[in-house]
C-alpha cells in the first residue's frame, strides 16, 4: 500500500532569485541616507533679530537662504556673505533694509537702515539719543515698510533780554517761541524778538528780545556797505574793544555815539543786527556825515 504523498515544502525566501537585488537596493538606500545625513549641517539662521535652528545640506549661505525662503534685496545685509561656504554650526544673520525719512534739526534726507528699532537705527546713523529729542520712542520697532523720524539735537544758543543780560542755553526746541516759553523768558509788549519767533534755533544763534526799532532806516542807508565798514573798523568782530576801552563793537562806537543812537549798556552786549541798526540810525540822524564818526574807515560805506 502506497504511503501518502508528501506535501511540497514551502519556498524558502532567501533562496529567491530576487533576494540579492532587494538586499543590494536596501544597502544602497541605507548608504545614501547615511551619506545625506553626514552632509547635513546644523546652523542658526537669524532673520531681523529672530533666530531659528535649521538643518540643511546647502553648500553655501546663498543656497541656505534659498532653501529657507529668505529673500535678500538692495541694502540688505547678509553675514557671512551669500557666496560663503556653509559650515556645520555656522550662524547666518540676515538684516533687511528699512527706509527712514530722517529729519535732523530741520534738514530732511532719505536713509536706509537695517536696525529693527529706533535706538539701533540712531546708532547706525551715529546720532546719540541721550542728547536728542525724538519724535518716536527709542524702543519703537522700525517696520520693513519704513518710517519717518524727527531728531532735534542739543544746540548751544544765547538769549539776550536786555543790558548785560545774556544767557547761554542748551536746547532741543523746535522754534524760538518754544525755547523762550520753556526758559520762561518774557517778551514785553512792543518788544521785538530777533530772529523771529517761528525761526529754528540753530547752533550758536543769538536770540535778542529788545525794544522795537521805532525809527525806520531809509532804503538808501540800508544799501550802503555796512559790512565793509565793520571789517575796517573791527575786523567784523561784534565784541571788539579798543585798547583804551574807549570804543566798542563792530563800528567802534564810543559810549556817546552809542547813546546818541538810542543804544543802552555797551554795544558789545548786543548782537550784530542791533549794532548795525544803531550805526545806520546814527548815520541817518547826522545826515550822512560819516567823517565825524568813522574818519578812517567811513569811505568803505561806498565801496
Amino acid at each position: 500500500m502506497r504511503g501518502k504523498r508528501r506535501a511540497p515544502r514551502p519556498r524558502i525566501p532567501w533562496r529567491s532569485p530576487w533576494l540579492p537585488a532587494v538586499c543590494l537596493a536596501g544597502l544602497l538606500a541605507a548608504g545614501g541616507l547615511a551619506a545625506v545625513s553626514a552632509l547635513a549641517k546644523d546652523v542658526v539662521l537669524v532673520v531681523d533679530g529672530e533666530p531659528r535652528a535649521v538643518r540643511s545640506s546647502a553648500g553655501s549661505v546663498g543656497d541656505l537662504l534659498g532653501e529657507a525662503g529668505v529673500d535678500v534685496g538692495f541694502g540688505d545685509v547678509v553675514r557671512p556673505g551669500p557666496e560663503a561656504e556653509l559650515a556645520d554650526g555656522a550662524r547666518v544673520e540676515v538684516r533687511h533694509a528699512r527706509p527712514i525719512k530722517l529729519t535732523v534739526d530741520g534738514r530732511t534726507s532719505d536713509r536706509l537702515v537695517t536696525a529693527t528699532n529706533v535706538r539701533e537705527a540712531l546708532a547706525e546713523l551715529a546720532i546719540s539719543p541721550a542728547a536728542s529729542r525724538l519724535s518716536e520712542p527709542p524702543d519703537k520697532r522700525v517696520p520693513l515698510t519704513g518710517m519717518s523720524l524727527t531728531v532735534l539735537t542739543e544746540r548751544d544758543v544765547s538769549v539776550v533780554t536786555g543790558v548785560a543780560r545774556r544767557r547761554s542755553l542748551r536746547t532741543t526746541a523746535r522754534t524760538v517761541r518754544e525755547l523762550l516759553r520753556r526758559e520762561r523768558v518774557a517778551v514785553p509788549p512792543g518788544f521785538q524778538v530777533r530772529p523771529s519767533l517761528g525761526s529754528f534755533p540753530q547752533q550758536g544763534m543769538v536770540i535778542t528780545v529788545a525794544p522795537p526799532w521805532i525809527v525806520p532806516i531809509r532804503p538808501e542807508v540800508r544799501r550802503l556797505d555796512w559790512r565793509a565798514l565793520a571789517a575796517c573798523e573791527s575786523g567784523g568782530d561784534p565784541k571788539a574793544r579798543a585798547g583804551d576801552g574807549g570804543s566798542y563793537g563792530l563800528y567802534r562806537f564810543s559810549l556817546d555815539m552809542w547813546r546818541a543812537a538810542g543804544g543802552s549798556g555797551l554795544p558789545t552786549e548786543w548782537p550784530e543786527d542791533e549794532q548795525t541798526y544803531r550805526a545806520q540810525l546814527l548815520y541817518q540822524r547826522d545826515g550822512g556825515t560819516w567823517q565825524r564818526h568813522w574818519p578812517h574807515c567811513g569811505s568803505h560805506l561806498f565801496s
